[in-house]
Order: C-alpha cells, then sequence, then structure tokens
C-alpha cells in the first residue's frame, strides 16, 4: 500500500456522510490527487477544527495523507472558501449538489483531472456570484457529456455537412439536421432550435468567461428538455439531486397556477 505523508493539496467537498456516531467519511475532490474519501474522527462535534473547511461545496487547501487504496487522512487546512449565497439559498443548493453528483458519476475515484477539478469550482464560483444558476449547469451538462463517451454533433447536419440553422436534433443519426433533411427522420426531435443553438455555444464556454446571463423562459426552458434528453437517451443516468430539481420546477409550475386561479377569481 503507498501512503504519502504529509501532502497539500486544493479539493472541493463532494459529500459528508455519518459514520458510527460521531466520526464522518467526506468525500474530496482533490486538484492534485482526483477523487478521495477521507476519514475524519469526531467530526461531528460542534468544535472540530475541521468543521469550515468541510462543509459542502466548499473549497479549501489541506494537508493530509493520501493513500492509493483504502481511507485517507486530514490533519489540517491552510486556507478555505464557502460559498455563502449556495449555502443560503435552496435553488442554489440544489444544482450545488447536483454539481458534485455528476462529478463523482463522471470519473473513477483516484483518477486525476484538473479540467474537471476547475470546472466544477468555476461553476460554484459563478453560481455564487449571483449568475442565473441554470444556466451555469446547463454549461457544465454540457462539458460532462464526453465523460461519459458522448458527442453529439449539433454544428452542421449529420447528412450534407450544411452549417445553416435552423437544426433539430435526430438520435437516429446522433446529430442534428438541417431543413433540407428534416424528412431523413420522421421521430426527430422538434426541438426549439433555439435550445441546439445554446447548448453548441455552451460546448465552448466556461463558467468564468460568463459575467452575464440573460435568456428568454422559453428558451431556457427548450435547453433544459434537449440537454435531459440527451443525458437519458445516450448517458443514462438519474441522479436523484436531479429528480429533486425537476420537482422544484414542478412546485413552481404548480405554484404559478394556483396564483393565477386565484387572480382570476378575485377579478
Amino acid at each position: 500500500m503507498s501512503k504519502k505523508q504529509n501532502q497539500t493539496f486544493d479539493a472541493i467537498v463532494i459529500s459528508v456522510r455519518k459514520h458510527k456516531e460521531k466520526d464522518a467519511l467526506v468525500k474530496l475532490f482533490t486538484q492534485e490527487h482526483g477523487k478521495r474519501m477521507f476519514f475524519v474522527r469526531s467530526y461531528f462535534k460542534s468544535n472540530h477544527a475541521l468543521k469550515t473547511a468541510l462543509l459542502p461545496f466548499s473549497y479549501s487547501t489541506f494537508t493530509g495523507s493520501i493513500q492509493d487504496q483504502g481511507l485517507c487522512f486530514l490533519q489540517d487546512y491552510k486556507a478555505s472558501k464557502n460559498f455563502r449565497l449556495i449555502h443560503e439559498d435552496v435553488y442554489r443548493n440544489a444544482y450545488a449538489t447536483y454539481l458534485a453528483n455528476l462529478s463523482d458519476a463522471a470519473i473513477e475515484d483516484g483518477i486525476k483531472d484538473e479540467k474537471l477539478f476547475q470546472l466544477l469550482l468555476q461553476s460554484y464560483e459563478s453560481i455564487d456570484k449571483g449568475l442565473d444558476a441554470e444556466i451555469i449547469v446547463n454549461i457544465f451538462e454540457m462539458h460532462l457529456l464526453r465523460y461519459f463517451g458522448v458527442h453529439p454533433q449539433l454544428d452542421a447536419c449529420r447528412i450534407c455537412g450544411s452549417k445553416k440553422e435552423p437544426f433539430d436534433f435526430s438520435a437516429r443519426f446522433s446529430g442534428v439536421l438541417c431543413t433540407n433533411h428534416f424528412h431523413e427522420d420522421p421521430h426527430r426531435l422538434h426541438i426549439n432550435p433555439a435550445a441546439i443553438y445554446f447548448s453548441r455555444m455552451f460546448l465552448s464556454l466556461i463558467p468564468e468567461q460568463v459575467s452575464e446571463i440573460s435568456i428568454r423562459k422559453e428558451n431556457k426552458q427548450a435547453i433544459r428538455e434537449f440537454i435531459d434528453f440527451l443525458y437519458d437517451e445516450y448517458v443514462g443516468i438519474r441522479l436523484k439531486s436531479k429528480t429533486y430539481i425537476d420537482q422544484m420546477y414542478a412546485w413552481e409550475e404548480t405554484l404559478q397556477i394556483v396564483v393565477k386561479d386565484k387572480k382570476d377569481k378575485d377579478a
């Protein structure tokens, strides 16, 4: 068993779960060593020295021992950044949880991936700045497709190579079709072309490049439906955190209907 003592590493907290009565198993996504599971003794004591640094989604510089097999151990932390807005807002917290879960599903433990680490960190920073969390998540989702071996062609017609929009998406051809070839797939998605346009754009963006987001509500819904289709059709995973987000959308729609009905009755 290989063990490296007194390592210094940057990490994002992916999850914290109780182990026995007072201990915890903490999964960290480290920049230097990939995802690792750490044993933290007496974590659930109120005065634990690492409590602040191990809040969900926090980003810290730790010192500790890394083992290639089995549990790793934390000794201390030098700096920590907690995302206050994410912790205080139930919606942003739900999005952050989904991003953590999706990152966890995308790569095996122990696999170093600095690009994914930075993508996750930038996503949290952008959401915490107050940018549209739903769109930041969509950008993240589009980048994560390749980790699941999914590479849909979105920039040119799969039949003739035309780049003239509007496009529609064909699961049969695993890519877009131009209007001249819509007839090639009677079961094409019939999605709002804006969903394909923005989803393609997201592949060329990273969160830190986004300073302002303004997308119409109907286009945001179309984007969500299109990316959900890609994950359902090609990835095939259904995370509980994503189901919770979908339920939030349903609650919002129900609430809007109730409020509208009440206004109509009061009129």
